[in-house]
């Protein structure tokens, strides 16, 4: 199936399903995706390996002149973002100068929009790191994935470049001490002849069992929206969705369902 990629440093701004006007950061290749996950979902596609693609970041130098100019046109326009996200194609905090953009996007945030909130989108691998730790602290929207409290899911899922276990996952995402927000993707159907569904009483159960241990301040629930690389996969229901915000809610959590 068609899948994308951001051929810009900076795009959008665009309606988010669930950040609202947002403008977009992508700090990977213009090209190609980079991350190490693989996930089957990925609207990006596949991830490419090593050998296969040169992992050219955007200078540290280069997104900041980017930013400014286009928050300058949008003053200019009147036009305000809700939020600056870095997403784009792969994993933003895999940028080796990762800290320094955000407290750049900071600066220029507090400049042209100061109510902006700033958000990354990442799978949390990364941070064990301090730096990459300490840039996460500085932005409003630390949005953090976990699609399964299971190591066999989480490998059908999202395939990890190395090894790495839920547990693992899990604790890393104590650092924050609940002050950031918990992303999961539901999906189902099939892949390489093996049934994928983070959707059954004994995922959800577990999961659920997760976030009351974090206490997150939200949790972001989405299903697939874009044509992803397994043409298998099938959307969750609202009704499934909403099914499972309900119990997030009885935990006293803040959550917002996107289908």
């Amino acid at each position: 199936m068609a899948v994308f990629l951001f051929d810009k440093i900076i795009f959008g701004p665009v309606n988010s399903r669930r950040l609202g006007v947002s403008l977009g950061i992508n700090l990977l290749p213009n090209n190609s995706k980079l991350c190490n996950f693989n996930c089957i979902y990925c609207e990006c596609g596949w991830t490419p390996g090593k050998q296969e693609i040169k992992q050219v970041f955007h200078p540290a130098k280069t997104v900041k002149l980017k930013l400014e100019q286009k928050l300058q046109e949008m003053l200019s326009n009147n036009k305000k973002p809700d939020v600056i996200t870095f997403a784009g194609n792969g994993e933003p905090t895999m940028h080796p100068e990762f800290l320094t953009i955000i407290n750049d996007t900071v600066q220029l945030r507090d400049k042209f929009f100061p109510k902006a909130k700033i958000a990354v989108l990442s799978n949390a691998t990364l941070i064990f790191k301090n730096e990459i730790i300490e840039a996460l602290q500085k932005v409003d929207q630390n949005i953090l994935k976990l699609d399964s409290a299971f190591d066999k899911t989480i490998e059908l899922l999202n395939n990890p470049r190395t090894k790495l276990s839920a547990s693992k996952l899990i604790n890393r995402l104590k650092v924050f001490n609940g002050n950031f927000i918990m992303q999961t993707m539901f999906v189902k159907g099939t892949y390489n002849n093996k049934i994928v569904n983070n959707t059954t009483e004994k995922e959800v159960t577990a999961w659920l069992n997760v976030v009351r241990e974090l206490q997150p301040k939200e949790v972001m629930i989405y299903t697939i929206e874009r044509d992803t690389p397994v043409p298998t996969l099938e959307k969750v229901t609202r009704k499934k969705l909403d099914e499972i915000a309900g119990k997030i809610n009885e935990l006293g959590i803040a959550v917002q369902v996107s289908e």
